[in-house]
């Protein structure tokens, strides 16, 4: 990553930013799509029918987005979005992540473990219904009260609607709240992949660059009771590339942003938050990586774990570059000043919500106390060990559900427990490799930050290493079987403390420790954070009203933009790139050697082909696979990244940089004839 070049992006971003929104910014709500200002900028008119038809359309899948594509379930997605898949897939000599996962029938595609698809179907507001349950609480009971309103509204949403899940989402920092209903799929098969060297063509040193030459798409299916799921309500595949300037929409489910949080908040997150996750991202990293070496069956293992850390380090740096900024943060600090000013020119409304800047400026305090035990003990226990996450999951659900429904931990309140007991039982792939790796990196972290705190420490080590009890938790647990995961689920409390399974026992042992420390956090820092996080977003609502979008949450939005490429420091960079430049930049060394099926392919491809290409729709992280759509609601591209411009997408937008980086429907339909020979997919999307 040029440093130069990114710290002078974020500065031009720091020189764009204001309270409401500008050019194609926004990653909006369905129900608060600015349809008007689109239809003034663009001469488009995106009205309810042509929402609401995108919006049935548009899929969300663990950590990604998808779309459907045809009328019998077919869902498009990155590659990158279903790594774990392919992975859980191989074995017996095949690697589907190397080669390719293609299928010719139906009958030949294969339950992704772990997959599901969620499906939007209802938006409910329930704003007043939750202030009125957390009127006039402070500190626990705050954030005990929010939880039980939130849990029962989800509950009220969802009974007796089968397949269904209902999630509770704040928006605007807790201005709003709104229950977000789901037909939810659990059966989710691979249809179609191509080779890892074609998908990620380029490796980490070309992520958030561009030009960008990767297939990075794949093809999954929706199944109910064994079929195919019907689906009328698909969004259509368009062939042809757009052309340079044509409108453009990403429907997906932006991660997290934090437009919204205070200077003070930023300041944490830049001193504290970011350092401490990226020192230890960069240690993991290494350890992955060398791990990796160790042969094919190791580069394999750790192929998806490598990917989503490197993404994830890159990421961070880009927002440390950021946050640490002379005139990023001077830009927010005058964005605040004036919000401020604004309130205080209003009496009334300065009456009404205090000084929530500086209620937030002291919970800091807090949050620099608490966070190495409430990161190592809690937030990031286990460092990614799924047996961990999996025992700790079955000790808590067995101890919760012994307690009335209000009582209890929020993700195991009545309306939660279905989806819990799902995740928790399913069948799924393990590599003890990874999982012990994963498991003695948090044991020596932990150890590490910790130090100070013996009787912590006590605790989560006893008398032995971080390696050896690694070692022994993950040689010794049985959690891996399914059906040893149902029993303890079925036989509750009881059936949990007579387990010898050592990882159960051992999550008994340091639970106490764990939750306590979320407790502390809960108290001290989320619910003091979110009363004044909803007296700012009062503020921003009296002062600016629906000119602003709430930060990304992982809930299903909607960006609008165009094909565009961008200028900086004097160099135009095209929006298009093409499949001649792919073999005009292939060097036949990792990351750029060519899989064989396209090196085969080349002359039977049309150089002019657009392969890859950007706009100037704003997303994030989360928003990978999401469907970019032409004016007719038509499928052109899938969103797989974005350029080096756009890291700083998390605290503010710049229309002249930032770009999004899609791969072409065109290029994935001719790929799909020409170089894999899948012509009953593609008569399939077509409609054929």
């Amino acid at each position: 990553m040029n440093r130069v070049l990114l710290t002078a992006a974020v500065t031009a971003a720091a020189l764009s930013l204001s309270a409401a929104a500008v050019a194609d910014e926004g990653m909006w709500t369905f129900e608060g799509f600015p349809s008007a200002r689109v239809r003034e900028a663009y001469d488009v008119d995106i009205n309810k029918a042509w929402l609401d038809r995108v919006q049935a359309a548009a899929v969300r899948i663990p950590g990604c987005s998808a779309s459907v594509v045809s009328k019998a379930g077919l869902i498009l997605t990155n590659n990158h979005c279903v790594t774990g898949c392919l992975v859980a897939l191989s074995g017996d000599g095949a690697d589907h992540l190397k080669d390719g996962f293609l299928t010719a029938t139906r009958e030949e595609e294969r339950a992704c473990p772990g997959m599901y698809g969620e499906i939007l179907v209802s938006v409910t507001d329930v704003t007043d219904r939750i202030k009125a349950a957390t009127g006039g609480k402070t500190g626990k009971d705050y954030g005990a009260a929010r939880a039980e309103a939130m849990a029962a509204a989800e509950g009220e949403a969802c009974k007796g609607v089968a397949g269904s899940r209902c999630q509770t989402v704040s928006l605007y920092r807790g201005g709003r709240f709104a229950v977000y209903r789901y037909r939810r799929y659990t059966d989710v098969r691979m249809v179609f992949a191509p080779e890892f060297a074609a998908a990620f063509f380029g490796g980490d040193p070309d992520n958030f660059n561009f030009p960008r030459y990767d297939m990075d798409s794949a093809f999954l299916r929706l199944y109910d009771g064994g079929k195919p799921v019907a689906t009328p309500a698909f969004l259509r595949w368009n062939p042809t590339a757009p052309k340079a300037g044509e409108v453009t929409f990403v429907a997906g489910n932006p991660g997290s942003t934090e437009r919204l949080l205070t200077v003070a908040q930023l300041e944490t997150a830049r001193d504290l938050t970011l350092l401490i996750t990226q020192l230890q991202r960069a240690e993991l990293r290494g350890r992955y990586i060398e791990y990796g070496r160790r042969g094919p069956d190791a580069k394999r293992v750790m192929a998806d774990a490598i990917f989503g850390m490197e993404n994830s380090f890159k990421v961070g740096y880009g927002r440390q570059l950021a946050l640490n900024n002379p005139a990023f943060m001077a830009a927010k600090r005058q964005e605040e000043t004036a919000l401020r000013a604004a309130v205080a020119a209003r009496p009334d409304l300065a009456a009404e919500i205090g000084d929530p800047w500086a209620e937030l400026a002291e919970v800091q305090v807090a949050y620099a106390r608490n966070y190495l035990p409430y990161r190592q003990l809690e937030a990031s226990a286990g460092a990614g060990s799924r047996l961990f996450d999996l025992a700790r999951t079955l000790v808590r659900a067995a101890e919760e559900r012994a307690r009335p429904t209000g009582e209890r931990l929020p993700e195991f309140a009545d309306s939660r427990l279905p989806i819990v007991e799902r995740q928790t039982t399913r069948a799924a792939k393990f590599e003890p490799e990874l999982e012990q790796l994963r498991l003695e990196f948090w044991l020596l972290k932990t150890r590490e930050y910790l130090a100070t705190d013996r009787a912590a420490l006590d605790l989560v080590l006893g008398k032995e290493g971080p390696e050896g009890l690694a070692e022994r938790l993950v040689s010794g647990t049985k959690l891996a079987d399914p059906a040893v995961r149902k029993a303890l689920w079925d036989g509750g409390l009881e059936a949990i403390k007579a387990s010898d399974d050592p990882l159960i026992q051992y999550v008994l042992r340091i639970d106490a420790a764990a939750r306590a420390a979320r407790l502390t956090w809960e108290t001290e820092v989320t619910a003091p954070t979110d009363r004044a996080a909803e007296k700012v977003a009062r503020a921003r609502f009296a002062v600016y009203g629906e000119s602003v979008y709430p930060d990304a949450t992982f809930t299903l939005r909607l960006s609008y933009g165009q094909v565009a490429g961008w200028s900086w420091r004097g160099q135009q960079t095209a929006p298009f790139t093409t499949f001649g430049g792919l073999y005009d930049r292939a060097t036949g060394v990792e990351p750029y050697a060519l899989a064989p099926r396209w090196i085969a392919a080349q002359g039977r491809l049309n150089p002019e082909t657009v392969f890859d290409f950007t706009t100037t729709n704003d997303i994030i992280g989360g928003n990978s696979g999401s469907p970019v759509l032409n004016a007719k609601g038509e499928v052109i591209g899938a969103a797989f990244d974005g350029n080096i411009h756009s890291i700083a997408g998390a605290y503010g937008y710049d229309p002249t940089t930032n770009r999004t980086v899609v791969v072409s429907t065109a290029a994935i339909t001719e790929a799909l004839i020409k170089v894999y020979g899948r012509d009953a997919l593609v008569k399939e999307l077509l409609g054929k």
